[in-house]
């Protein structure tokens, strides 16, 4: 680990914890994270971590923002003692939702029921929230299912679809936009109004994506229909 502050704007500072994506990387994020929030207090307006970096917003003095993170993480070690959430979602793995699985068994040499049993079979560190309100950024996938960003990003991308982007994997929470590998739909709801903290998942929480039929996703609510 490697500290640097970072300005963003006048009452923003990024730090810099590390300068590649790693899983194992998460311990030390959520030290941080929970150091720079004892640290700040009532003038922390918001605290954004992300794979390798966290965004502190306050409104104090840039000058003592800057020294109160460095006396807040000086000696910082892994939290190895309170792991985020686990999660079991379930997928239902066809070309008809996620239209990119054959592309990507085509591609690696695999066969469809190889990449599923790939995907389904690790467990995914939720590394940060963004682009959308509840989607979390998760990985690393497996080296042979590691896909570019689709060329021309879809228009409409059906809420619950499951895709991948390089190492990276992750569910939409609604129809937006998005250019990700489509492999497959949950029917969870990963953004709820009605839910305390609206997303079902946060930073440092952990999820298996567990394959199910198209007979049990409908029977958990989930929509064949959808199209964006």
């Amino acid at each position: 680990m490697k500290l640097r502050i970072e300005v963003v704007a006048i009452d923003s500072l990024m730090v810099r914890l590390f300068d590649r994506i790693d899983e194992a990387n998460m311990p030390w994020m959520l030290a941080a994270s929970q150091r720079l929030s004892a640290a700040f207090g009532e003038h922390l307006v918001d605290l954004v971590p992300s794979y390798t970096t966290l965004m502190v917003q306050f409104d104090l003095p840039p000058g003592e923002a800057r020294a109160l993170i460095t006396q807040a993480l000086e000696g910082l070690k892994p939290d190895t003692g309170s792991a985020g959430r686990r999660h079991e979602i379930p997928v239902w793995y066809d070309a008809s939702v996620g239209p990119e699985l054959p592309v990507l068994a085509a591609r690696s040499g695999l066969s469809e029921a190889e990449v599923i049993h790939l995907h389904s079979e690790r467990e995914y560190p939720v590394f940060a929230l963004g682009f959308a309100p509840g989607f979390g950024f998760m990985g690393l996938v497996d080296e042979r299912l590691a896909s570019p960003r689709l060329s021309t990003p879809r228009k409409r991308v059906a809420a619950g679809s499951v895709g991948i982007a390089e190492r990276q994997t992750a569910a939409y929470p609604a129809v937006s936009p998005g250019g990700w590998n489509l492999i497959g739909r949950t029917p969870v709801r990963l953004f709820d109004r009605e839910r305390e903290g609206y997303s079902l998942l946060q930073p440092g929480d952990r999820v298996r994506f567990v394959a199910v039929s198209r007979d049990e996703f409908l029977a958990l609510g989930g929509d064949v229909e959808a199209q964006g």
